[in-house]
C-alpha cells in the first residue's frame, strides 16, 4: 500500500511553515509571496467577514482595519478557553476551528503549490505544552489533532519539534544538544550522530517558556508602569489606596489574552481605576488602550524593542510607544534586558541541564549546541549556553527553519 501524501508542518507559537522531501532535501513551501514562513496570527474582518491570515492579519491590524487581531493561538491548547464558544463576526466560534482555518489555509497553499492533496500531516510538537502538568500536556496534543482532523486532514502523527530540528542538522559525528526555544516553549534534545548523518535520541526535555514570555516579562517591567501598574488607587469606601490590580497589566502583556480585555466590563474597569487614581494620566493611558484596542500594538512595539536590543550595531533600542501616546517610549539597554529575563534564563539553562541528566551525560562532554528558534539567538541565551557546555559549537545557522526541515524530511515516512 503506497505510503499517504504528508505534508511536515511546523505549527509555532509566532510563525507556522510547511514543507515536504525533495530528491532527499528539505522543501518548504511559499506560504506567503516570497515566504516561506508566515506568522501565526489570525485578523477577523468586519466588512466583508473573513478571516485573515499571517502578515495579511498583521497589515490589517497596523493599518487600523475595523475586526479582531489574534496572535499566540497555540499557547491556548490544553486550556479550557480552547473549546469555548465566542461571537465574532456574527457566528459562535471556537479556538479549535479558528486553528482550524488558519491549518485549512496552510494545507490549501501547500496543494497549490505543489499539485497534489495533502491528506496526512506530520506536526511537530513541544516536548512539553505545558511544563509540569501531564494531564493537561495530554489535552494539548488531543486539542491539536482535533484541529488537524477539523482541517481535513484524515490523520496525523507527531513529532518533537527539537528531534526534528536534529534531523536537519549537518551530519557531525559526536554529541549534539538542541535548545529550540519557540515563541511558547522551551525545546531540548541530546542526540548522538554519526559522520553517515544517522542520529539517536538519548533524551528530550521541555519547558512552556518562550520568545513571547519574553516580551511579556518585558512588557511587565518596562510598559505597564506607565499605564498604571504599580500605582496607588484611592479606596473608594474608606481612607487610604491600595495598588493597582496586576491581573490586568499582566494580560495586556499576555498575547494570548489581550482580545479578552476589550470587553466593556475590562474597560469599565479601568476606567474606575483611572478615576480613584493618585496618578491617573498613567491610568488614563489604561483607559486609551483598551478603548482603541491598542493592546497588540504595544506587544508589537515590546516585540520590536527586543529585537533591537539583541543587534549590537543598533544605536538605540528602545520600546516606541508612539501609536499610544506621541513622545512616549522606553530605552532598552542590554543590561535592562538580561536583568528582566533573568529568572527565564535561569529556567531554560536548568532544562538543558537537565536534559544531560537524563541521558547521563557531562556538559563537558556536549560537542556542538545547535540554536533553533529567533529567540535562541539572543545574547543571554547565546551566553548561557556557553557557560553550560564550555566545550561544545555554538551552531545558529539554520536556526529559523530548522524544526520545518526536519518535518519536511520525516513527512514521507511518518505513516510507515
Amino acid at each position: 500500500m503506497p505510503a499517504p501524501n504528508t505534508l511536515g508542518i511546523d505549527f509555532g507559537t509566532s510563525n507556522s511553515a510547511a514543507g515536504i522531501a525533495v530528491a532527499g532535501r528539505p522543501w518548504l513551501v511559499e506560504l506567503e509571496p516570497g515566504q516561506t514562513t508566515l506568522p501565526t496570527a489570525v485578523f477577523f474582518e468586519e466588512q466583508p467577514r473573513r478571516m485573515r491570515i499571517g502578515a495579511s492579519a498583521t497589515q490589517a491590524l497596523i493599518a487600523g482595519e475595523e475586526g479582531r487581531f489574534m496572535r499566540a493561538l497555540k499557547s491556548l491548547l490544553g486550556t479550557p478557553l480552547l473549546r469555548e464558544e465566542r461571537r465574532l463576526n456574527g457566528e459562535r466560534i471556537n479556538f479549535i476551528e479558528i486553528i482550524a482555518r488558519f491549518l485549512r489555509e496552510i494545507k490549501t497553499r501547500a496543494e497549490a503549490a505543489t499539485y497534489q492533496e495533502f491528506t496526512h500531516a506530520l506536526s511537530g510538537r513541544p516536548v512539553r505544552f505545558h511544563s509540569r502538568d501531564d494531564t493537561r500536556n495530554a489535552q494539548a496534543e488531543t486539542d491539536l489533532r482535533d484541529c488537524y482532523l477539523a482541517a481535513g486532514f484524515q490523520d496525523v502523527r507527531f513529532m518533537y519539534e527539537p528531534e526534528a530540528a536534529a534531523r536537519a542538522t549537518v551530519p557531525d559525528k559526536g554529541l549534539g544538544l538542541i535548545v529550540d526555544i519557540g515563541g511558547g516553549t522551551s525545546d531540548f534534545s541530546l542526540f548522538r550522530q554519526q559522520d553517515s548523518g544517522e542520529t539517536e535520541i538519548l533524551a528530550s526535555y521541555g519547558l512552556r517558556i518562550g520568545g513571547t514570555d519574553f516580551d511579556r516579562r518585558l512588557s511587565i517591567d518596562h510598559v505597564m508602569p506607565l499605564l498604571g501598574r504599580g500605582s496607588a488607587i484611592r479606596n473608594a469606601f474608606g481612607l487610604g489606596t491600595l495598588p493597582a490590580p496586576a491581573r490586568i497589566f499582566n494580560d495586556l502583556a499576555t498575547w494570548q489574552m489581550i482580545p479578552f480585555l476589550y470587553a466593556a466590563d475590562s474597560r469599565h474597569k479601568a476606567q474606575d481605576l483611572a478615576s480613584n487614581a493618585t496618578e491617573p494620566t498613567k491610568l488614563a493611558r489604561l483607559v486609551t488602550v483598551l478603548e482603541d484596542e491598542l493592546g497588540h500594538d504595544i506587544a508589537f512595539a515590546v516585540e520590536r524593542g527586543k529585537i533591537q536590543s539583541n543587534q549590537p550595531d543598533h544605536p538605540a533600542p528602545r520600546i516606541d510607544l508612539k501609536d499610544l501616546e506621541r513622545g512616549l517610549m522606553v530605552p532598552l539597554t542590554e543590561a535592562m534586558v538580561q536583568n528582566a529575563l533573568a529568572t527565564q534564563v535561569d529556567e531554560i539553562a536548568a532544562g538543558a541541564a537537565e536534559t544531560l541528566a537524563l541521558a547521563g551525560v557531562r556538559a563537558d562532554q556536549v560537542d556542538r549546541v545547535v540554536l533553533v528558534g529567533g529567540s535562541s539567538l539572543m545574547t543571554v541565551i547565546e551566553h548561557r549556553m556557553s557557560q553550560l557546555c564550555p566545550e561544545a559549537r555554538i551552531h545558529r545557522e539554520n536556526a529559523m527553519t530548522a524544526v520545518a526541515d526536519g518535518l519536511a524530511l520525516s513527512a514521507a515516512t511518518a505513516f510507515d
